[in-house]
């Protein structure tokens, strides 16, 4: 049986329709989060009271999080339209032209993945976000002119999952950054059940509880390790989730008790068995295990270092005592004295 890859891109995709039919509808059914749910309330609530467009509000954090259910979540509390974007997407200004002209007063733009957009279009944004205008740029050389458009207030909602390459510019526009951590297994367990009674799934508290502590601290690998069991109940165990159930389902998807897949079994092979245990270049690596080095960077190793199982050093990566006991092997000492 071919392992389920967690990370590949129907995981990723925010708005599936799977997606869609479990986002939560206002911030009451939103768990998780509470630091920034109270925040955010608080910005909302104040605005109301003023009567003024909310702030813009920048959301960080690996991806599957909920950034993108909070961006809709904003504009439902505020009673505005959301129009989505990517960084990506945005390549002329005259998109984002497009973009900006067709917002109504009120409105909340989101764009994901905006730590890559491009230079030239966020000079573009900053009159945009900061004093609601358009600057544009028609002709070239001396017939060059600018012609300014007044824009309706919005609301910039920006989503990263690599806050640091956001440029300083951008990040000054947004204030205090809302950062957006892994779920706890019992949060995951309550986003589970909520979905199981949404999907119609007979579903027990433990066999929440085995695919929450298998879910990476991520609700969107939650919900989707969710639709695999769910398939796995129907077939083999009279459409009732119970703890057992969840831990065969997941298992023959080798997915283990602590959420490692495949992949990530292959890098701290890799780095244990071919490399010594590091340290070891991120190219290496990937070319060791047959995958992208930007996918290794972003997707699996933020699991395996908040897990204890590698370290990344100016010399590269170097696995942990906890990489060696997890492949059955007895850790050196230079990696024994890692944990002190």
């Amino acid at each position: 049986m071919a392992a389920l890859d967690l990370n590949t891109d129907a995981f990723n995709a925010p708005d599936s329709p799977f997606d869609l039919a479990l986002r939560p509808g206002d911030f009451s059914e939103f768990h998780g989060q509470t630091k920034v749910k109270e925040q955010l309330l608080v910005m909302i609530e104040a605005a109301k009271q003023r009567g003024e467009p909310l702030d813009h509000v920048l959301l960080c954090g690996p991806p599957g999080l909920g950034k993108t259910t909070l961006a809709n979540l904003i504009a439902t509390a505020i009673g505005s339209r959301l129009q989505t974007t990517s960084g990506p997407q945005i390549e002329r200004a005259g998109d984002l032209a497009g973009i900006l002209t067709n917002l109504q007063d009120r409105d909340v733009l989101f764009i994901d993945e905006i730590h890559r957009l491009h230079p030239s279009i966020e000079e573009y944004l900053y009159p945009a976000i900061e004093d609601f205008r358009l600057d544009i740029i028609i002709d070239q050389g001396p017939k060059a002119r600018t012609i300014r458009i007044d824009l309706p207030p919005f609301t910039l909602v920006g989503a990263t999952t690599r806050a640091g390459m956001l440029t300083a510019p951008m990040r000054s526009r947004f204030g205090i950054p809302n950062r957006l951590d892994y779920y706890t297994t019992e949060e995951l367990q309550h986003i589970l059940l909520r979905s199981a009674r949404l999907l119609g799934v007979e579903m027990q508290p433990g066999g929440a509880l085995e695919i929450a502590r298998r879910s990476r601290g991520t609700p969107r690998i939650a919900n989707h390790l969710l639709r695999w069991v769910r398939d796995f109940a129907q077939v083999k165990a009279q459409n009732v989730v119970t703890e057992e159930v969840a831990g065969q389902a997941l298992t023959m998807r080798d997915i283990d008790e602590t959420g490692l897949d495949e992949m990530d079994k292959r890098i701290l092979e890799a780095i244990v068995g071919k490399f010594d245990g590091g340290p070891v270049g991120l190219n290496s690596v990937a070319v060791a295990v047959g995958e992208d080095a930007s996918t290794l960077e972003d997707v699996h190793e933020p699991y395996l270092v908040m897990q204890g199982y590698l370290k990344r050093t100016p010399r590269g990566r170097v696995a942990m005592a906890a990489a060696y006991k997890k492949l059955g092997l007895m850790p050196p000492v230079s990696a024994q004295t890692e944990l002190f």
